[in-house]
């Protein structure tokens, strides 16, 4: 059966022309373009953790692969090929079908082939390593950020949490069906990572909430940073959702799973800044500046429209709180 279910990925599989071997060996060999340097990611998605076992397969299998390709767009890489390690309670060739109709539907999108991977018995988890390529020039990383650079972030926060919160307790879905899209299937920015590579000085994925991963950058760059919580880019579902600014402020910034790019960037760039998002079609929003590092207190600090310092319940996802 372990094999049957292999050959039913590898039917799906999609081809490039710079993998040598794929499928069906012991590794893959593949073929890096030339001026070009690798970026690797992994993420495992687990059952009652990253998804509930209601939701629908195909949901998962590109959960599965998009936050992995939101880390390649983080760092102004082009995805090129990923491997898939599944583990499986059984043999659910149904199921796997489902759940490939997502996977393939995103692979497909940003030309990435499947080119290895696993199969094996135990709770349902998706592990997937994504490869993408970069110039060596281009690469964004956490650190770099200086002070007196503009913080931006892509699209809009807060959603995903929402979403999360508002599910039924029993393991439903969350009433609105915007805020539950953006829960089970994100939008890697893809595109626009590769466009502010160059541009930007600093940049991450949002995974576990503005606040930790804004964090991320200010440890790395040695800095601090100012955030205006009324600059915070929120979508029409979610401010009806919150019903007020706290519960919203707390779902955008320590909610989680946005899956969005935040950088940082010199403000003579803000020209280029809103050129690159323009170009890949998304929309960005300056949300703060970069400061320098505090002496004491947090190295993020949140400010209301009146000056004032705000604390939001927590202080983003911890997967081992």
């Amino acid at each position: 059966m372990e094999f049957d279910l292999i050959a039913r990925i590898q039917r799906r599989a999609r081809q490039r022309g710079d993998v040598v071997t794929g499928i069906g060996d012991d590794a893959a060999v593949l073929r890096p373009g030339e001026g070009r340097e690798l970026v690797v990611t992994t993420d495992v998605l687990n059952e009652g953790v990253h998804f509930l076992a209601a939701h629908p397969p195909a949901d998962i299998g590109w959960k599965a692969l998009a936050v992995n390709l939101s880390d390649l767009a983080a760092m102004g890489a082009a995805p090129a090929w990923c491997t898939l390690a599944l583990t499986l309670p059984g043999p659910d060739a149904a199921w796997c079908d489902a759940m490939l109709d997502g996977f393939f539907a995103l692979a497909d999108t940003h030309d990435v082939a499947l080119v290895g991977g696993d199969t094996t018995r135990g709770p349902l988890a998706l592990g997937v390593t994504a490869i993408g390529q970069v110039e060596p020039a281009r690469v964004l990383r956490r650190a770099g950020a200086m002070p007196g650079d503009d913080i931006w972030v892509s699209g809009t926060l807060g959603d995903a949490a929402a979403a999360l919160a508002l599910a039924p307790a029993a393991g439903g879905d969350a009433p609105d069906a915007f805020l539950r899209e953006r829960l089970q299937r994100p939008t890697p920015r893809v595109a626009l990572g590769r466009a502010l590579a160059g541009v930007a000085r600093a940049g991450i994925d949002l995974s576990d909430g503005l606040l930790a991963d804004l964090g991320h950058i200010c440890k790395a760059s040695g800095v601090g940073a100012r955030v205006m919580l009324d600059e915070l880019p929120a979508s029409p579902p979610l401010v009806a959702a919150a019903g007020g600014r706290d519960a919203r402020w707390n779902w955008q910034v320590a909610g989680g799973d946005d899956y969005e790019l935040c950088v940082t960037a010199s403000p003579e760039a803000r020209e280029r800044i809103l050129s690159a998002a323009g170009a890949a079609g998304v929309p960005v929003t300056r949300i703060g500046v970069i400061t320098d590092p505090a002496p004491a207190g947090p190295a993020v600090r949140l400010v209301d429209p009146g000056g004032e310092s705000w604390v939001p319940d927590r202080s983003g996802y911890q997967h081992f709180a």
